[in-house]
């Protein structure tokens, strides 16, 4: 990680008020105590924080991944799992010193990386606890856990601050984005998105332990009835980002939150529908590095 530097927390924080940190560019003035699309406010609100063991291998090792799990979402996916926290806001308001504090305690506790889940809303207070914790002794990688949706020109500011990028791929499909996650443009956003992340980070690099040291790793959880659009998803990680790009296939699917409202959505993914997931990506030159 870089040197943060004040000049550059101050550029962070200018996006936040009006807001325009990620794509829905809702222009809510959250220092003034607006909410925005994605409902957050000023202080930074986490719901948990612990050592985690239910990420990829590569981020949990031994001793778990640090992770921070921030209330609010600039995405509304009808099937969120974490919908009590993403959309409901379940969590408690922090300052960024404390948010520093819970930092440090996650590397004393021995975990191999800082990992922040939902970090979009909240990214120029994420980075003034980034800077704190720097000059507190955190020297472990930082991990950004998205959902895609992200604003190339926030991430450009990122460069060098962030050393692992975890995004989802969701859809293919930007009309089902919007049905599905509430937002017109993900397919067009996320793919620049994508390749900025990867510009900055490369092809994942393992250490000691097979732990993450940097690098990109994409999620791409399966839908029934190839709602995802995972043909395509897969095609452009394989030809446009990177054929030796770390992929996570996932088949957890189940129906949550407001899934039920949705007949296409209101059943779990077939065995078969997994498979063709992993024919796919070998179609494409990643079945190597699949997670």
């Amino acid at each position: 990680m870089k040197k943060i530097t004040q000049e550059l927390i101050s550029e962070l924080y200018d996006l936040l008020s009006p807001c325009r940190l990620c794509p829905n560019d809702c222009r809510a003035e959250r220092i003034k105590g607006e909410t925005g699309s994605c409902r957050a406010g000023s202080d930074p609100k986490v719901s948990s924080y612990h050592q985690h063991f239910g990420e990829e291998p590569q981020l949990i090792g031994t001793s778990g991944s640090g992770t921070i799990f921030f209330a609010h979402c600039n995405m509304h996916c009808v099937f969120c799992q974490n919908y009590d926290v993403s959309q409901s806001g379940i969590g408690k308001q922090i300052g960024v010193r404390r948010l520093c504090e819970m930092m440090l305690e996650l590397q004393e506790l021995g975990s191999h990386n800082i990992n922040l889940v939902t970090p979009t809303p909240w990214v120029p207070q994420i980075v003034d606890a980034l800077m704190l914790a720097q000059a507190g002794g955190l020297t472990i990688p930082v991990v950004y856990n998205c959902g895609g949706y992200e604003s190339t020109r926030t991430l450009k500011l990122l460069d060098g601050v962030i050393d692992i990028y975890m995004p989802d791929i969701k859809y293919s499909d930007n009309a089902l984005a919007f049905k599905y996650s509430g937002v017109k443009d993900y397919w067009d956003t996320a793919r620049p998105a994508l390749v900025e992340m990867h510009r900055q980070v490369g092809d994942m690099v393992t250490g000691q332990g097979g732990i993450v040291q940097k690098g990109l790793l994409i999620r791409h959880l399966v839908l029934p009835g190839d709602l995802a659009g995972t043909a395509a998803c897969l095609e452009f990680i394989g030809m446009k980002i990177s054929r030796k790009a770390a992929v996570n296939i996932m088949a957890q699917y189940h129906p949550a939150f407001r899934a039920n409202e949705f007949p296409e959505l209101s059943r779990r993914i077939t065995p078969g529908e997994y498979q063709r997931a992993l024919k796919i990506a070998d179609e494409f030159g990643l079945a190597d590095t699949l997670i």
